[in-house]
């Protein structure tokens, strides 16, 4: 509880000076509450006064748990920046196992409750770059005005590229993007479609004119009533980075995916552009790795925390919650006993040992 509570002093109060209730507590039963299965304050204050004995074993609580209207105003102001920041010294260890290599993704999801009176088509959303080595979100921030590429570059902004492959979908394939990428010392894996019309033109030409028999990488797999499989290959392209200004190009790959389902088979044939000349076996981890930001991040956050449900809508507060919700599913991701992740949240606010077995683990 000491090493949160540690993180949590780190956040600027932007509260009066006679405020009764100390933030670093405030955000203490908060964080626990979400990783306990909590969706909104109303059930962050239930599930403090239902276990204030045992956060009394750790925090001072002079007045108790604070109120709903108490903790609802504090998540509404402090800075969800500065929140996802506190969180940085206690990663900072496991970060580091990472290494040479290792795949970034980034991406953004919308928090389809948090919207507007009227304006349900414009919700908010959070971007993340989530380590799929670790299977760890390494930092996250809101989109201001649905701005997903400015959130992009600003949250690789804060963290260690040096050595690591971003990989993102044809929306970050720009040249503001990969330029902020190779400036830090990274490479990227990025999807090209048709926002890039004459590059991906150009990286379709190299990969038909590339010399045969080329190395090719090749996945297959059945499961689920559908049988898969993958074929990957990658050539070089360096003479397309001058002559359509983008930064760090050196290669273009192409993945094509054929799928079987009941007897019904689908291809879909899709092409990238790489800073470094993987080999076919490396380009196609990469690529697949990626999706894990929506497989293990995105499709969880909706099933165990039911964000996509959740109606929090005012001023800093979805931001806020968005921010908890992703750091308690790193806390939990770390616990290593049986059983479903939505049955681990359910455990953590059941059995009070458990609990703090999984805070210990971020370590």
């Amino acid at each position: 509880m000491q090493l949160f509570l540690d993180a949590f002093k780190q956040v600027p109060d932007p509260r009066a000076k006679n405020t009764r209730y100390d933030l670093a507590e405030i955000l203490m039963v908060a964080f626990v509450a979400v990783l306990s299965g909590a969706q909104n304050c109303c059930e962050m204050v239930a599930f403090g006064n239902a276990k204030i004995k045992f956060f009394k074993r750790f925090l001072n609580l002079t007045h108790g748990i604070p109120s709903h209207d108490t903790l609802s105003a504090v998540l509404r102001m402090i800075d969800p920046k500065a929140l996802d920041a506190s969180f940085a010294n206690l990663t900072s260890t496991l970060i580091n196992k990472l290494g040479k290599a290792g795949v970034i993704a980034i991406d953004g999801k919308a928090l389809k409750g948090a919207h507007d009176k009227g304006k349900a088509h414009a919700p908010r959303m959070m971007v993340s770059a989530y380590a799929t080595g670790l299977r760890m979100t390494l930092a996250t921030l809101e989109a201001e005005n649905g701005n997903e590429v400015d959130a992009a570059l600003e949250v690789l902004g804060l963290i260690d590229l040096k050595g690591k492959i971003v990989t993102g979908d044809a929306l970050h394939c720009n040249r503001r993007m990969v330029a902020t990428i190779i400036a830090a010392g990274g490479d990227y894996c990025l999807a090209l479609k048709e926002n890039q019309a004459s590059l991906l033109s150009d990286a379709r030409s190299c990969l038909s004119k590339a010399r045969k028999p080329q190395a090719r990488a090749v996945v297959e797999g059945k499961g689920h009533g559908r049988i898969e499989r993958r074929e990957a290959r990658i050539t070089s392209a360096k003479e397309l980075a001058e002559h359509h200004e983008f930064p760090g190009l050196k290669a273009v790959g192409e993945v094509i995916a054929t799928r079987e389902v009941d007897g019904k088979i689908e291809t879909d044939v899709r092409v990238f552009a790489l800073s470094c000349k993987l080999s076919p076996e490396q380009f196609l981890g990469s690529v697949r790795a990626h999706w894990q930001i929506e497989n293990a991040l995105h499709w969880q956050l909706d099933v165990s925390f039911r964000e996509d449900a959740a109606r929090t809508r005012r001023d800093n507060g979805p931001a806020n919650i968005a921010v908890l919700r992703r750091r308690a599913l790193d806390v939990a991701r770390r616990d290593k006993s049986k059983g479903s992740l939505t049955e681990k949240l359910k455990r953590a606010g059941w059995n009070h040992e458990l609990l703090l077995k999984m805070l210990s683990h971020m370590r």
